[in-house]
């Protein structure tokens, strides 16, 4: 039961530590994942071991009466003004242990942590009808935003179609891309482009706001490439200079099959050209010229985000599983 189970804060990362972390990690999601992969082993030391931006991490690992690692708890703490009342919680416990109060001891070191640091808003993400969705459920958190996750196949890609869209005519835009940090001609332009992304529907999340300028997007693509993984983009830029759209693919490291998309943006003034389909398409085109290992891409919507979802599904990204975001409100001083 819970008084055999031994929780050690992590302050700094051994290779042992990660290995454990990723043994939790690997078993949780098989079981309540099922066809979602894993992070590899080094994914998982890079995650626990690199510099976050603007945020700090406290980690914690749950061990049974054998040392056994049985639980896994992350928490990162955002210091930007703007979300510096937000922690963000990652919890996993090995099914084979649950049930014994792992995770319940888990949630309230991560708890006290979060009032120690201030904090008043918790948000944490479960699949959709799965024991975590129960566990945040029995815990007080409420749903605050419902997503659907989407995976774009290559072999079952209309060529043709793609083809069109991408090489489509937009008078007065042209696409440009780069892979990792942003070139400097372009960096204030993406900074202001990447600001559109406040007003991306995050349903009753205390999600807050970010400040981007051209720094901080050279220190995003930085932790990136720090952790392994590689981050393509694709840009429309308007005749103006201002850039109207853009698209970001992250290349977990170890070159797996499956890539993971990451923001997808059309500054509202450019809205109803079709620049979202046309970067979009245009992207795969890349990926299948440049990435032949990719096989598919996962992406995620908000339920009621119905225009990106209508992109995704004119390119033949599929509906495959849901995950449900929850918030526990805290009292602060």
């Amino acid at each position: 039961m819970s008084e055999h189970i031994h929780l050690t804060p992590l302050d700094r990362i051994s290779v042992t530590d990660a290995a454990a972390w990723h043994q939790v990690v690997a078993a949780s999601m098989a079981h309540d994942l099922p066809g979602v992969p894993p992070p590899g082993p080094g994914q998982i030391h890079a995650q626990l071991t690199k510099p976050t931006l603007d945020s700090h991490r406290l980690t914690w690992l749950a061990t049974g009466a054998d040392r056994v690692p049985v639980g896994v708890a992350g928490l990162r703490l955002f210091t930007s003004p703007g979300r510096d009342h937000l922690a963000e919680l990652e919890l996993h416990v090995d099914p084979a242990h649950r049930r014994q109060g792992t995770g319940s001891r888990l949630l309230s070191a991560v708890v006290a942590a979060c009032r120690t640091e201030d904090r008043r808003s918790l948000i944490v993400e479960a699949p959709a009808d799965s024991p975590g969705e129960a566990f945040c459920e029995r815990w007080k958190f409420r749903l605050a935003l419902a997503l659907d996750h989407l995976i774009l196949r290559f072999d079952e890609v209309d060529e043709d179609k793609v083809r069109r869209l991408g090489d489509a005519e937009h008078p007065g835009y042209r696409l440009t891309g780069w892979t990792g940090t942003v070139p400097d001609d372009l960096a204030a332009a993406f900074a202001a482009a990447k600001n559109a992304m406040n007003d991306m529907p995050v349903g009753d999340l205390d999600y807050g706001s970010v400040d981007w300028d051209a720094d901080r997007v050279r220190a995003m693509a930085q932790v990136i490439a720090d952790r392994g993984d590689t981050l393509l983009t694709i840009a429309a830029v308007h005749d103006d200079g201002t850039m109207a759209g853009y698209t970001e693919i992250l290349l977990p490291q170890g070159a797996p099959p499956r890539a993971q998309q990451y923001d997808t943006v059309v500054v509202p003034a450019h809205r109803g050209h079709g620049l979202g389909l046309w970067l979009k398409a245009a992207m795969v085109q890349r990926l299948r010229a440049e990435h032949p290992g990719v096989v598919e891409v996962e992406t995620d919507n908000a339920e009621d985000n119905v225009h990106m979802l209508a992109v995704n599904r004119e390119l033949a990204f599929r509906s495959y599983r849901r995950t449900r975001e929850f918030q526990l409100d805290l009292p602060t001083a």
